[in-house]
């Protein structure tokens, strides 16, 4: 028993040590690529910290999101819960003065509740998540043009501490090993892969599905009010959009937690996140260092990433795929 208990202990570990030679080989082929075709203002050491720093931001959304996207649920109003929880942290922050404390906690907690109406109507309604959240995505733009009056909301310069080095990093660390802690050492982590995995079966096993459900999309709330507070930190403002606009901050921190389903069989699925939304990155400003016009950067980015996440996500033969 003993052997075979080593046997299945070098399997795991030869297996996460595979997935994690796959992401260091796709951030080292991504970086000399565009190192070869634009050398002289690409990828120093100074270029590929602030690199990391970028992916830092969507990947605290990220590792939350992972819960619902495990799930096979889906969120199409990220972008509407990042700006919502950024302007009333911003307001909390400013008009009531209150400092760094009204920013944490007006972002976290509006996220939480945008997580917990997502849910909330889902279960309820019986309907996929992706037309729920795109209706409700509507409904939090216009509370957040509502709450910001049609005014850009800027965070002073002396509350961006979370926009820069030490600041960001800590942050972001805290994010992850919270995230980490509830997905491998909780029952919320043990039940969101049951679930995961067959929903049928989680139910004869007396799991309530539905309640894990709501529980996921707030947890995953909670971590975009996270990730409005890096976004408004670094970029100093926020302005409430209408018509869907904010589905384009959707994409980054979307297409990340694909790098963590894609490595949930490596079983490093949140490390996996943080290093693929790095990939992200590196591709998105080797295209600016390039100077490509920005519809050419999306296209080559969204192919790239397909592409990327098909070979992550070969499977064996005879493998069975839900």
């Amino acid at each position: 028993m003993d052997s075979s208990a080593n046997a299945v202990g070098k399997k795991k570990l030869s297996g996460t040590a595979r997935g994690y030679l796959i992401l260091v080989g796709l951030v080292v082929a991504s970086w000399l690529v565009f190192k070869i075709i634009t050398p002289g203002n690409f990828g120093s050491p100074k270029n590929m910290l602030s690199y990391f720093q970028a992916s830092l931001i969507a990947a605290t959304g990220a590792v939350g999101f992972y819960f619902v996207l495990v799930m096979g649920m889906f969120d199409f109003s990220i972008g509407a819960n990042i700006m919502l929880s950024a302007i009333v942290g911003c307001v909390f922050a400013t008009r009531f003065n209150l400092g760094y404390f009204g920013l944490i906690v007006g972002c976290i907690i509006t996220g939480a509740i945008v997580g917990f109406l997502n849910g909330i109507f889902y279960v309820k309604l019986h309907i996929p998540s992706m037309i729920v959240t795109t209706g409700l995505a509507l409904i939090y733009e216009a509370v957040a043009n509502y709450i910001a009056g049609g005014i850009e909301q800027t965070l002073p310069s002396n509350l961006r501490a979370f926009g820069q080095m030490p600041g960001d990093i800590i942050l972001a660390v805290v994010a992850f090993i919270a995230a980490y802690i509830i997905l491998n050492y909780t029952k919320i982590g043990t039940y969101t892969y049951a679930i995961g995995s067959d929903e049928f079966v989680a139910k004869n096993m007396g799991i309530k599905v539905d309640k894990y459900k709501v529980l996921a999309f707030i947890i995953s709330g909670a971590f975009f009010g996270l990730m409005a507070i890096l976004t408004i930190s670094y970029g100093s403002s926020m302005v409430a959009v209408t018509g869907m606009a904010s589905m384009s901050r959707n994409f980054v921190p979307t297409m990340g937690c694909f790098f963590g389903v894609a490595f949930k069989k490596y079983g490093m699925p949140l490390q996996s996140i943080i290093i693929g939304e790095f990939v992200i990155n590196i591709i998105f400003f080797g295209f600016i260092a390039l100077g490509a016009p920005t519809a050419i950067q999306d296209v080559i980015t969204g192919l790239a990433l397909l592409i990327i996440i098909t070979l992550t996500t070969k499977v064996a033969k005879g493998e069975i795929v839900k």
